[in-house]
């Protein structure tokens, strides 16, 4: 088991590609062709983590807030963040972070706190947009199959819950090879016309080079004609937050309760109470107040994440409860998350969950 087998496993499940653009997430530190002996799992990287990756022989440390999001000029051990370095470096350790990129999955960040809070009917709170594109393609009509195969293959054509997504008309095709042209059907010099399938599907914007490069092995065209067209569609299954519904509607502060117990909370920041039923919830781990405006535009009786400032509060407005359980109480199931992806992934390879409570706000 090399770490990249173990990188390869989470980036599946997290593309690194759907990160934010400030974020700086994937292999920080170490060699991705090294043979990974064990993999600890962190919210954050500290010393005492590092200490504990030493102690129980994990040559890798899988976290999700990097160690470093802008550049080191030196390295000389006058902070926390250079003394993680060198000894994780002194110590043969990899560190690598999924961050933004686990935020906008579905089933990642936000999407555990509504399974710690039992929603159902969850969803994107703010889908990602202008991040798809729609593929034309062309193909002889025997081939449509092969070349809808490979493009599927290579990710396209995923939908929601389906896949092998496309819709597909019969046409004709013309063309006419010039002297240096070799065509698949046809005689160059002479106008052809082949009986063609106009196949479209559509694929996220990371994927553009690995499915073209998949269409164009399986197509038998010399010079494949196809379209990439940017969507204005909002990509429903990837973005930050989520949003669901409560089995059945409860009180404010019961709810606030039910928080406060499910994710061990010192205490809650929150709005006025609205004296009304809590149904409808919208969810964001980490800093999530710039959701607000569409956790109030898609009704939702109360948002819970983290990082609220005073002035932002009032944003309230006495449309929606506002509950701000910190930063590290909203994210703290991120592990969860790594562990539960890689032990169902790769059933022979050690991974811990840290024992150490990385989270740096106290509560007197």
């Amino acid at each position: 088991m090399l770490i990249q087998d173990v990188i390869n496993e989470i980036e599946a499940f997290a593309p690194a590609a759907l990160k934010e653009d400030f974020d700086n997430v994937g292999l920080l530190v170490g060699d991705a062709k090294q043979k990974a002996t064990a993999a600890l799992i962190t919210l954050d990287i500290t010393e005492e983590v590092v200490a504990e990756a030493i102690e129980r022989n994990c040559n890798l440390i899988i976290a999700h807030h990097p160690i470093m999001l802008s550049g080191i000029k030196r390295i000389t051990g006058q902070n926390a963040t250079e003394r993680i370095l060198i000894e994780a470096i002194r110590n043969n350790i990899a560190i690598y972070a999924a961050h933004t990129n686990m935020d906008s999955v579905r089933d990642g960040v936000s999407g555990k706190m509504c399974e710690k809070l039992g929603l159902l009917n969850c969803r994107i709170l703010a889908p990602k947009k202008e991040s798809l594109f729609k593929l034309v393609v062309f193909v002889p009509k025997d081939h449509a199959e092969a070349v809808r195969t490979a493009i599927f293959k290579a990710g396209a054509g995923v939908i929601g819950n389906y896949d092998a997504c496309s819709y597909n008309v019969n046409g004709q095709g013309t063309f006419r090879g010039g002297e240096e042209s070799h065509p698949f059907v046809g005689e160059k010099g002479q106008v052809h016309t082949e009986e063609e399938i106009r196949i479209e599907t559509v694929l996220p914007k990371y994927l553009k080079s690995t499915v073209v490069r998949a269409m164009i092995q399986a197509h038998p065209y010399e010079e494949v004609a196809y379209d990439l067209y940017a969507l204005e569609n909002e990509w429903a299954q990837v973005g930050l937050g989520m949003v669901g519904e409560l089995p059945e509607a409860m009180g404010e502060k019961e709810f606030l309760s039910q928080v406060k117990d499910t994710f061990q909370v010192g205490c809650i920041r929150h709005t006025e109470f609205l004296d009304k039923p809590v149904k409808r919830v919208a969810v964001c781990g980490g800093s999530g107040s710039f959701l607000l405006g569409k956790a109030k535009a898609l009704q939702a009786d109360v948002f819970v994440t983290g990082d609220f400032k005073y002035h932002q509060f009032f944003d309230a407005e006495g449309q929606i409860l506002i509950a701000d359980i910190g930063h590290f109480e909203s994210e703290q199931f991120t592990k969860e998350v790594f562990f539960e992806l890689l032990t169902k992934k790769i059933s022979n390879f050690a991974v811990h969950l840290s024992n150490v409570n990385t989270n740096t706000v106290k509560y007197f």
